[in-house]
């Protein structure tokens, strides 16, 4: 390893996941949409792409009632999330445009990479046994794994804390409001990329991972914690 390289373990990627490595759009609005409907609930195409990046128990107190009980949560929660995977299994799933360029990119730099998610741990391993990107996360961090989702920054700093990078040497992309306010909470820099959005405020954003360049990781400035 060259001295670039170990200078890169002191910094690292968080991934987020639905929307930014993989193309699951289509597959959570179909789990969503036949969930909502088996509840009797109204649920737009508009409603989803705002609610894209939370996490479940927020969608669902917020779309449904905000004292839905914790086993309501869970039970119609699990329906959604059975729906989605066994679309995962049954059609595949493919990975957005320059992600396996960047992750395997990455890796060979020497940045450390990480998982962030909404997700939660079930539907991370339906991913993973799907696609072959498992082996790039040095930690993964779902969920269930902190106690409040995006826009809270606390997915982005577990994830950064179990990698052991301190948050100001971290970057995070990802495709959602939610997502990229809980990075600049982190005081992480981050990447929006334009997968279900129109815009959104990142220190950087593309189109598509394809129009990165590796200069951005190395030359960008890191930021100040909000």
């Amino acid at each position: 390893m060259n001295h670039d390289q170990d200078n890169n373990h002191n910094k690292a990627v968080i991934w987020d996941l639905d929307g930014t490595l993989i193309n699951s759009v289509d597959y959570h609005w179909a789990a969503w949409r036949g969930t909502m409907a088996a509840e009797g609930i109204s649920f737009t195409f508009a409603e989803f792409v705002a609610d894209f990046g939370k996490r479940n128990d927020e969608i669902l107190r917020s779309r449904m009632r905000a004292d839905l009980p914790d086993d309501e949560v869970a039970r119609i929660s699990l329906d959604k999330e059975q729906r989605y995977r066994a679309l995962v299994r049954e059609q595949g799933l493919e990975l957005l445009p320059g992600a396996q360029h960047w992750l395997e990119q990455l890796k060979a730099v020497g940045w450390l990479q990480a998982l962030g998610t909404s997700a939660p741990r079930g539907n991370i391993d339906a991913v993973f046994a799907a696609t072959d990107i498992e082996r790039f996360f040095a930690a993964v961090m779902s969920s269930e794994d902190v106690k409040q989702g995006k826009p809270a920054p606390d997915v982005f700093l577990a994830a950064a804390k179990k990698v052991g990078v301190e948050p100001a040497n971290c970057i995070v992309i990802e495709d959602a409001p939610a997502g990229i306010a809980a990075g600049r909470r982190a005081g992480m820099r981050t990447i929006g990329v334009l997968t279900t959005h129109d815009a959104l405020p990142g220190d950087y954003v593309v189109r598509s991972l394809t129009e990165l360049s590796l200069d951005f990781f190395t030359s960008h400035s890191p930021r100040t914690k909000e």
